[in-house]
């Protein structure tokens, strides 16, 4: 028999067979437990299957990257921290950080100003549903989709030769010279490209989750700051803005951590090459090689990086939901 029709029957037969056993399971021991007991264990038993996932895809794996990355390249010796003096001494690394450090900051910056600039200048007009539509279409396409697309955008042929890319031949109109986006490293440019890549697709979320904060400010509120003399910029900047900035903070945390695992793109158009490389890129790549152990110590920085962010995000939430 074909082991891929085995497969086939453990997913669709074997999966749900084990979670209708467990949940009996569970029933049956619930009945067995004293009343008092059974309000405390229940959730607990309830959890304990997604609990269970998430140590040994998660928890699990992470313990194991962060010893690994105390180990060589094929995983046989301790080598101590001999993986994350490499991280900061090579180019490569250096070059990485620089990315993502450009990534953070302009990724951040465009995606969240833009999407706040739409969110206001649309609200309460007619098209406005139509408008939104539009602008968070693009993160409905997979990053990988997004990449080719913006590729054959990019696309460069010599002077004098037909361009083929819409860049190019958009400049060309005006007599100006082809330009290679991707190939050229003068003032980050390429790196930039990229950015501006992932902005045309996360723009539309930022826009989506400020707008939804935008609809819950009261209108009467605005109303009253209007009929007191107040015109439209200082409405905006004394009353709506002050309103949105814990959603602008969520939103910007957001597209920090978006930035810092930033891969599909530039796996797809760049392969890191001509200085494009990020961190998560350059991970995949050390992998490739083989070298486990450099992999596991850029993986556990990238780790380190994100985590505080995380933190921030968390603490938020709390703080929201213990104001409602």
């Amino acid at each position: 028999m074909d082991p891929r029709i085995g497969t086939a029957l453990t997913v669709l037969i074997g999966v749900p067979a084990v979670l209708i056993g467990y949940i009996y399971l569970t029933e049956i021991a619930l009945r067995a437990l004293p009343e008092r007991y059974k309000p405390r264990a229940r959730p607990w038993l309830w959890l304990l299957p997604a609990l269970a996932f998430l140590f040994v895809f998660l928890i699990y794996p992470t313990i194991g990257t962060f010893i690994r990355s105390f180990r060589n390249a094929d995983d046989t010796d301790f080598i101590g921290l001999n993986n994350f003096q490499k991280f900061v001494s090579s180019d490569a690394t250096l070059i990485a950080l620089r990315n993502n450090i450009l990534w953070v900051i302009f990724l951040t910056v465009f995606c969240v100003g833009i999407g706040l600039l739409i969110a206001v200048l649309v609200d309460r007009v007619r098209y406005e549903s139509w408008a939104k539509g539009v602008i968070f279409l693009p993160l409905a396409i997979s990053a990988v989709a997004a990449s080719l697309i913006w590729k054959f955008m990019f696309d460069y042929q010599p002077p004098g030769e037909p361009q083929t890319g819409t860049m190019n031949a958009f400049i060309g109109v005006f007599g100006i010279s082809p330009v290679p986006w991707l190939q050229i490293d003068t003032f980050a440019l390429n790196t930039f490209a990229l950015i501006g890549v992932m902005a045309w697709m996360w723009t539309g979320f930022a826009m989506v989750i400020i707008s939804a904060s935008l609809k819950s400010i009261s209108a009467e509120l605005l109303e009253a700051a209007r009929v007191d003399g107040a015109n439209e910029w200082q409405v905006f900047r004394r009353i709506v803005f002050p309103l949105l900035l814990p959603t602008i903070a969520v939103v910007s945390t957001t597209m920090i951590i978006t930035a810092l695992k930033a891969f599909d793109i530039v796996y797809t158009m760049t392969g890191g090459n001509f200085n494009t490389d990020v961190i998560a890129n350059l991970m995949y790549k050390q992998i490739s090689f083989g070298d486990f152990g450099f992999a596991s110590a850029i993986a556990v920085v990238l780790l380190i990086a994100i985590v505080p962010i995380m933190g921030v995000n968390i603490r938020r939430f709390q703080a929201q939901e213990a104001i409602r």
